[in-house]
């Protein structure tokens, strides 16, 4: 009898296939929306998801002001910063920061999600947020993404 020997593929950089997706924030809840757009940009979703090799493809979400957040986090949750000067600690509402700038909310939310090393700041940088319905990446031809 011979021995079958399963050996498990692992994916690199050469092996990696780099999608553009497209997802429309209108009426999505920012929370929810963000851990499945942070699963995509880790490429979770892929069949060869590898933890230490960037297999996740590139997300562009549109109609970032009309997302949602639930109970009272409009009114209540405080976004912070700090510019490490003294009294440089910055604090301002949801409210305020959605009308502002509205792409920093599900872009701070989606950050968060992502791994906080080397390969974590790479995925960031696949994420483009864009306040009203249009984007410039229609090059790239992107598909729609539904959750």
């Amino acid at each position: 009898m011979s021995k079958l020997h399963f050996t498990t593929k692992s994916a690199n950089a050469a092996t990696v296939q780099h999608n553009w997706y497209v997802v429309d924030g209108t009426n999505q809840t920012v929370g929810r929306l963000a851990s499945k757009i942070a699963a995509v940009l880790r490429g979770k979703n892929k069949a060869y998801y590898t933890p230490h090799v960037d297999c996740g493809d590139n997300v562009i979400i549109i109609n970032a002001e009309k997302v949602l957040l639930t109970g009272n986090k409009f009114h209540d949750k405080v976004y912070m910063n700090f510019t490490g000067y003294p009294g440089g600690q910055k604090q301002e509402a949801a409210e305020d920061l959605i009308k502002r700038r509205p792409e920093v909310l599900m872009e701070r939310a989606v950050k968060g999600m992502l791994p906080k090393n080397k390969l974590g700041r790479k995925m960031v940088k696949k994420l483009f947020v864009y306040a009203g319905a249009t984007h410039p990446h229609a090059a790239q031809q992107p598909k729609e993404l539904k959750f």
